[in-house]
């Protein structure tokens, strides 16, 4: 007779695991949380790479080498990193206040269709010089953008509308919308491109200054790097240092308590959506006055929705997200270079996977106890 089927006598695993709402987090420990998590990502993508026949070690050096191996490869990743920076502000604003804000792909499209607008319309006679054509495209990107944020916005406010839904939805709008005017209204020869945009409308480059600077020559960053590395710093100090932001935190913490302090949840929830679509909007600008110079269907990678994971991982840290889109824009860079090219999205699809795992140990704590023996 086996001692677990004596009468009177019940055999137990001698430790168990027991998880706690975590009460406070140590400094840094997000942080250290979301590193762990692409670490651990990384090596499933490694595994994952040796079970199919591949070489994991090589195939890392190799996206390393093809994302930082070089200062023109350098300059390439800072411009993939550059609407990362400011799609990912666009969803950190909005999660930060609990607002699901999946749409930023749509407003990335409105946004380069706004900016477009200034140049093919044209809003702005042709011999408008450059500083004033630019700045007319980056305000017509973002309010394009802010526009197709506005509008999930004012559902959710007024009719508590699922934003997601709504977000969602509108990306396949803002795609067929510019794709009527590309192929249609403003299409170069029946192709799904429009003209080339004049060079007052093309955001400077280093490349530009190459002949003062010859070490400059063939270096592709343009402006729009400035223009996100600004708002993440804006949009820092709003979201952690003015009122506003008190109110949007408190209201993304504690919906009962911001109401009960008299916080306008409806109008914040209008405002932020508004913001965080003009943020993508200026993304949408910058990609095709930086680098395609036209408004074409194949503008963007899925950079709205690489934004998202980036927000997660910066662990909505408007500060975090440069260097989290500077990583970002590598791997997108590498997935040009490398075969099969699907290898750096597979990584960053387990990226998403591990931080939203990881994201129960920043909430709880897992303890591993020993069982007491029964009385």
């Amino acid at each position: 007779m086996s001692a677990a089927s004596r009468p009177g006598r019940r055999w137990s695993f001698p430790i168990a695991i027991r998880v706690e709402p975590r009460m406070e987090q140590p400094r840094g420990f997000g942080t250290a949380v979301s590193l762990g998590a692409v670490l651990v990502a990384l090596l499933l993508g490694a595994v994952v790479l040796e079970i199919v026949g591949g070489n994991s070690l090589r195939a890392y050096s190799y996206m390393l080498k093809a994302s930082f191996g070089s200062l023109g490869v350098i300059s390439d990743t800072l411009v993939k990193a550059t609407p990362l920076i400011l799609v990912g502000l666009a969803c950190t604003v909005a999660f930060r206040m609990r607002l699901w804000n999946i749409g930023a792909e749509g407003q990335f499209f409105m946004g380069a269709f706004g900016a477009s607008a200034v140049v093919l319309a044209p809003l702005v006679p042709p011999e408008t010089p450059a500083w004033l054509t630019i700045l007319a495209m980056m305000v017509a990107g973002f309010a394009a953008g802010a526009l197709w944020g506005f509008i999930p916005g004012i559902l959710k406010a007024r009719l508590n509308v699922n934003e997601i839904i709504t977000t969602l939805m509108l990306n396949y709008i803002a795609i067929a919308w510019v794709n009527f005017f590309i192929f249609a209204v403003w299409t170069e020869g029946g192709f799904q491109m429009t003209r080339v945009f004049p060079k007052t409308a093309w955001l400077p480059r280093l490349a530009d200054f190459a002949r003062q600077v010859p070490q400059l020559r063939g270096i592709t960053l343009h402006l729009g790097l400035l223009f996100g590395v600004v708002a993440a710093v804006i949009i820092w100090w709003v979201l952690d240092r003015s009122k506003w932001g008190y109110e949007i935190r408190l209201t993304g913490d504690n919906p009962r308590a911001a109401r009960y302090a008299g916080i306008r949840i409806a109008l914040n929830t209008v405002l932020v959506m508004m913001l965080s679509g003009g943020l993508a909007g200026l993304a949408g600008m910058s990609e095709i006055s930086g680098v395609v110079h036209r408004l074409q269907g194949a503008i963007s990678p899925g950079y709205g929705f690489t934004g998202i994971i980036i927000a997660w991982l910066a662990k909505l840290n408007p500060l975090a997200v440069v260097p989290v889109s500077i990583l970002f824009g590598g791997l997108i860079l590498a997935g040009r270079e490398i075969q099969p090219s699907g290898v750096p999205k597979m990584i960053q699809g387990i990226v998403l996977v591990c931080l939203i795992a990881s994201d129960f140990l920043v909430r709880n704590r897992v303890l591993v106890v020993r069982r007491t023996p029964e009385a």
